[in-house]
């Protein structure tokens, strides 16, 4: 396990200055902290800035990844959500094969897309998805390092605050600011963030808030695919975006997650008794457990929360909202006609709101291709548009030619990662 010479220089200077305590953030298996290792748990002062690298560890080799160099990383970042201050998040680094560019690896930041909320769910402890996975090494034979967090509270202390941007972009950039503190020989800032799902909340969150957050990062691209965010300022009206409404399990997710405010009823006095064996999975388990729990107890919005879906939407938090904004970078955002998880028409809302907010932007549409498809699929498009911002050669403009998507379509088969 390795510790850097930069943080032994400001723990020293932490002394010098009052250390953030961690006792507003809430902790303990309420919200899904679980025993995962001890690298996971900081016990020392905390620097009093984020983006500190605090150690890193090798991790267990996957074979849909071929890095020079793959680590698992634990770093400070700053929590938005519950005033907490500094708090350490995980993750993991990659590092391409061969030997550094001159000035080093441009850099890609990954934000995953919805895993769980208990430790145990976090892509530097389990590894990343295949999925995701094969996406970061297209990444890498390009000739990118990846950096990607797990975000606030997915194998570090306290709860994952699901879905609030604010919070998930602050994990984001942090991650960026500590890899290239720890490796400024090897990585060059040169910034593209990328995410899918949740992570494109968190993608386009990273965006927004940069130029106050982390004004020094260089960042050059921000790429999203299966759009989650909302803007209620926009010229069309998302709607709720899923298909079927919104699955209970991610309700689950939301109401350990930090969607209910502080002084909210608890999340057991909001669920039924069959609502309950949900919740308390919610706590311990991932996607895959949580689907199958969602429907060996035949749950839905109606009958797993008291007073149906009506009750659970008015106590929840809108964190999806953003506000209409020109972002600092141009955008690139993806869309699978087939998806059945967030509606290519609330997509449509998402581009329709941005390109209001006078942002030049590459939308692209997918035939046949689902929420899980968008993510390797769109990477070649994905590509051939950051190659061109690097090259600084001007890029299509989608805002004067959307078109409004029909209803989902059928998924085409034989295509990898596209159920």
């Amino acid at each position: 396990m390795r510790y850097h010479p930069l943080l032994r220089l400001a723990l020293v200077l932490s002394m010098l200055v009052p250390v953030v305590s961690l006792a507003a953030l809430p902790v303990g298996p309420q919200v899904g902290d679980q025993n995962v290792s001890p690298f996971y748990r900081w016990n020392g002062a905390l620097p009093d800035n984020p983006g500190v690298m605090l150690r890193e560890e090798p991790m267990k080799h996957q074979p849909e990844i071929a890095a020079a160099q793959a680590r698992r990383i634990l770093y400070t970042s700053r929590d938005v959500r519950w005033n907490a201050g500094i708090i350490p998040v995980s993750g993991t680094l990659y590092f391409p094969q061969g030997k550094p560019p001159s000035g080093g690896w441009p850099l890609v930041a990954w934000a995953h897309g919805t895993l769980g909320v208990a430790d145990t769910c976090a892509p530097s402890w389990t590894g990343h998805a295949p999925r995701d996975a094969s996406y970061i090494n297209k990444w890498l034979q390009q000739g990118f390092a990846v950096v990607a967090t797990d975000y606030q509270g997915l194998g570090g202390p306290g709860p994952h605050p699901y879905l609030i941007w604010q919070a998930e972009g602050r994990s984001v950039l942090d991650s960026v600011r500590a890899a290239l503190q720890a490796y400024p020989q090897q990585l060059a800032n040169r910034l593209v963030i990328t995410g899918q799902s949740q992570g494109s909340g968190a993608s386009l969150g990273a965006s927004y808030i940069a130029p106050g957050y982390a004004p020094e990062l260089k960042l050059l691209a921000t790429i999203a695919t299966g759009l989650v965010a909302t803007f209620p300022d926009g010229p069309v009206a998302a709607g709720d975006g899923r298909i079927h409404g919104t699955p209970p399990r991610l309700e689950m997710l939301r109401l350990i997650g930090g969607s209910l405010a502080d002084d909210a009823p608890a999340p057991e006095s909001l669920v039924t008794d069959s609502g309950a064996k949900l919740l308390a999975r919610a706590r311990v388990s991932c996607m895959p457990e949580l689907g199958h729990v969602q429907r060996r107890l035949h749950l839905n919005a109606n009958n797993a929360f008291i007073g149906g879906s009506e009750r659970i939407t008015a106590v929840l938090k809108p964190v999806t909202d953003m506000p209409l904004a020109r972002f600092p970078a141009p955008l690139f955002l993806a869309t699978g006609l087939a998806d059945r998880t967030l509606s290519p028409y609330h997509q449509y809302a998402a581009v329709a709101a941005l390109c209001a907010a006078g942002n030049p932007l590459e939308w692209k549409t997918y035939q046949g291709i689902t929420h899980n498809g968008i993510v390797n699929t769109a990477f070649a498009d994905e590509l051939t548009f950051v190659q061109a911002v690097l090259a600084g050669k001007p890029r299509p403009d989608s805002c004067g030619a959307l078109v409004v998507p029909g209803k989902a379509q059928p998924a085409l088969k034989d295509i990898l990662y596209n159920n």
